[in-house]
């Protein structure tokens, strides 16, 4: 159980670290892609549908088919959080190597937005107080690992709940054979 959790969590984590790497590259480059979250858990989906594969490959494989609702959770919690770690590890790489400046720019794109809307100075002033009250979180490094994990780790545990749903078997599937 421990090596395929090892394995499939590497897998969606290594998938994880070079999106977000990848990513964090590319939306330096472009400022329209810095927005766009919808990419981002599109990734994480992906990457964590390995829990899936993982689950299904320790009941099918080393279980005899049989998996219980528990069992195939924790093995989807144990991929979740390794994909996850890897994730913040390679964000907190980018965040302190290569883009130390990304809190000031994440302001200064949230204030543009609430102004490019119209918003009111009473929003605007919300606005401005919230992105500084993020950019002096940001200073901790415990914040930054914490606020990274937030993104990915709901994630995997909603993923891990599906698959332990639609993966737990009780009783191994009995295949009917046609008598020669």
């Amino acid at each position: 159980m421990k090596r395929n959790i090892l394995t499939f969590g590497l897998i969606s984590g290594l998938i994880l670290g070079l999106f977000i790497s990848t990513f964090n590259w590319l939306s330096t480059k472009h400022d329209d892609l810095a927005d766009s979250y919808i990419i981002g858990y599109a990734a994480m989906i992906i990457a964590f549908s390995f829990i899936f594969v993982g689950v299904k490959n320790f009941r099918d494989k080393y279980n005899g088919g049989v998996v219980s609702f528990g069992k195939a959770f924790r093995i989807g919690l144990g991929i979740a959080l390794i994909g996850s770690t890897i994730y913040v590890l390679a964000w907190v790489i980018d965040y302190y190597v290569f883009i130390p400046d990304f809190m000031d720019r994440y302001a200064a794109r949230i204030i543009k937005q609430a102004q490019d809307s119209g918003a009111s100075q009473a929003v605007l002033n919300q606005k401005i107080a919230e992105a500084n009250s993020m950019k002096e979180l940001y200073k901790s490094p415990v914040w930054v690992v914490l606020f990274t994990y937030l993104e990915a780790l709901p994630v995997g545990v909603v993923i891990s709940l599906l698959a332990a749903l639609i993966l737990k078997r009780r009783q191994p599937r009995t295949t009917v054979g046609v008598a020669a």
